[in-house]
């Protein structure tokens, strides 16, 4: 081999040894890039939810596990708002409650009835209902809350919680103006006061004086209770109040 083929020869071979394994095109660069941020967008979604959203607030928190009774506790005011059971029991418990709310109705469905039974029929617990319509997300929050208030003032706090019954088994989604006419019907209301207590200005105010005691107080969400106190987010269970609440009995 003359010396001019071998000189090609370590040409060629130095040629292929710089040569890179791949190559990518200046047109396929924006292609790789698109593909690498949205692997990038998918997975900040999935493990962290979409950038600044802000929680909505209708018993999210009802998934956490019943935890110990916080040490600090609030200054919540009971207002004049309707009392269920003994108005001398030892534990209060303050509720804050939006009657479209599905969470809400899980705790009248679901915990109510127990507490009831061991705590309230036994005059060692008053309930306590106050209103925290989330308007924003339930349109008819608001107005049944209205409607209840008014039927308390024809029958005070018995009537009132006859009428929250209703409202509470008939199911958020049930609720209109005709619905609340309805329940006011069954339960011997005297129509016409009815109909002008829900146009009375007062009463809707009444309903936003518990709103702003409610989130004065730390409320986020629906349902929020007081026991003595001691906050108590979501519609937790039995066992969540029962701990909170023989830890009260037992001071």
């Amino acid at each position: 081999m003359s010396e001019t083929e071998k000189k090609e020869q370590k040409e060629e071979q130095k040629g292929k040894e710089d040569k890179p394994l791949f190559t990518v095109k200046k047109s396929d660069v924006w292609k790789i890039t698109t593909v690498v941020l949205a692997v990038l967008l998918v997975w900040s979604l999935f493990f962290r939810g979409p950038a600044g959203a802000i929680p909505t607030p209708t018993g999210a928190v009802v998934a956490q596990q019943p935890t110990a009774a916080p040490a600090a506790r609030v200054q919540v005011s009971a207002d004049d708002d309707p009392v269920k059971g003994d108005k001398d029991a030892p534990v209060t418990i303050i509720e804050f409650s939006d009657y479209q709310c599905p969470f809400c109705g899980r705790f009248y469905t679901q915990t109510l009835p127990e507490l009831e039974k061991e705590y309230i029929s036994t005059g060692k617990v008053k309930l306590v209902y106050r209103d925290f319509p989330l308007t924003s997300i339930h349109q008819e929050a608001k107005p049944a809350a209205i409607a209840a208030n008014c039927a308390r003032k024809q029958g005070g706090d018995e009537m009132y919680y006859k009428y929250h019954d209703k409202l509470f088994i008939g199911g958020g989604q049930a609720l209109s103006a005709g619905t609340y006419k309805t329940y006011a019907t069954e339960l011997g209301l005297n129509m016409n006061k009815f109909e002008q207590c829900l146009a009375d200005p007062s009463v809707a105010q009444e309903v936003d004086s518990d709103t702003q005691d409610g989130m004065r107080s730390g409320v986020q969400g629906t349902p929020a209770f007081f026991v003595n106190g001691q906050l108590l987010s979501g519609a937790q269970p039995f066992p969540a109040f029962k701990q909170m609440i023989d830890a009260e009995l037992a001071k």
